[in-house]
């Protein structure tokens, strides 16, 4: 079995669910394009992870971008001609792994690569009019790569429900839906604050020049947790009132967001877990009214939920009475999210898949048996 992840080098929600789908399938071989131990903090330093010709360049979380256009070579590079089952997690392009005939292929997908599909016009728009002819050829390329990858995966499985629908729109594919796990029993209810926070990678389509600028005007602490390319322009625009607290460790972003009034998500997330973290740390969100969203927060009972920009962003953290949320209220919709759940819904995909190849082929059998579901 062996179970396949984008890239390693750092720790985000993608990783965070790759970490639950290896200790689930603890004897599985893991491959990543490129992987960092250090910048993924040691948490893969017990298995092997199986890397791409691209390792040899040693790219990190700030230089990998630069290869974007060799990722799809490199993730079909990987010879999986030893497996039967095949797992892959993938927010670009790991879902395009060639595994042996005969074998069962399920990913799960984050998003389809957001650069060329949904943020492909503000990915050119953002680049000098120079080498726009160019990319947006690189961008067409990757569709069409990415439309045959999706003919040879058996099924995908997606992280919430504007990811399903994207699947089905980009790849002609459809999907089921198991949340991402969220690790709970990190949070619990502190002493509240006066601060606010935004926990994300600072990079353009996050938006979080929005919540600089709708603090800057309220006057009010905001603490900006996570780094990214983005973060220089970000810290221009930012007010005294708006601080960056940078990559922090996993205790100190639980006690941040245990003191926090509230969280502020300013981005569309195809799940966002982080809104999830803060509901069970007993804390509210003030989230845009998209995506996953949608699907964490109960508006008025765990948050509050705007639209539109600067000013509907300034409006909603104005008017909104942080301390009417009950903090048990937003710890027990929290509980939709946990590991057990993402268990419980990941392996029925992955057996439900297994079974749906041996319908059309050999006995199933010596796959489940291969896979620990004999």
């Amino acid at each position: 079995m062996a179970l396949v992840h984008d890239f390693l080098v750092d720790v985000r929600g993608a990783e965070r669910v790759f970490l639950e789908i290896c200790r689930i399938w603890p004897q599985a071989d893991v491959f990543a394009a490129i992987y960092d131990e250090r910048g993924t903090e040691g948490r893969f330093a017990g298995r092997p992870v199986n890397t791409s010709f691209l390792q040899r360049l040693r790219p990190t979380a700030r230089s990998f971008r630069g290869l974007l256009p060799l990722y799809p070579s490199a993730i079909e590079s990987f010879d999986l001609s030893g497996y039967e089952l095949v797992i892959s997690s993938s927010s670009a392009w790991a879902h395009g792994v060639r595994p042996a005939p005969g074998a069962v292929h399920v990913s799960y997908c984050h998003n389809p690569f957001r650069y060329a599909w949904s943020e492909r016009r503000p990915t050119l728009d953002s680049r000098a009019a120079i080498v726009r002819p160019a990319l947006s050829e690189v961008l067409a390329a990757w569709r069409r790569w990415d439309r045959r990858a999706a003919r040879r995966t058996d099924r995908y499985v997606a992280n919430a429900q504007i990811t399903r629908d994207r699947i089905r729109e980009y790849f002609g594919r459809s999907a089921e839906v198991v949340h991402p796990p969220v690790a709970l029993e990190r949070f619990a209810p502190g002493e509240v604050g006066r601060h606010y926070v935004c926990l994300s990678e600072l990079i353009s389509h996050k938006q979080l020049q929005v919540a600089i600028e709708a603090f800057n005007r309220l006057g009010r602490q905001l603490v900006i947790v996570g780094d990214g390319p983005d973060y220089r322009r970000l810290r221009r625009l930012a007010g005294p009132t708006v601080g960056f607290a940078g990559r922090i460790s996993d205790e100190a972003v639980a006690e941040l967001l245990a003191t926090c009034r509230a969280l502020v998500v300013t981005s569309v997330e195809e799940f966002g877990i982080a809104a999830v973290e803060v509901q069970a740390a007993g804390r509210p969100v003030i989230g845009r009214a998209a995506g996953g969203v949608l699907e964490t927060v109960r508006d008025g009972v765990t948050g509050r939920l705007w639209s539109g920009g600067v000013d509907q962003l300034v409006a909603a953290v104005a008017g909104f009475d942080d301390e009417a949320i009950d903090p048990a209220a937003c710890i027990e919709n929290a509980k939709r999210f946990s590991a057990e759940e993402f268990e419980r819904g990941i392996v029925t995909q992955v057996e439900e898949a297994i079974a749906a190849a041996a319908r059309d082929a050999a006995p199933p059998q010596k796959v489940r048996a291969a896979v620990g579901f004999a």
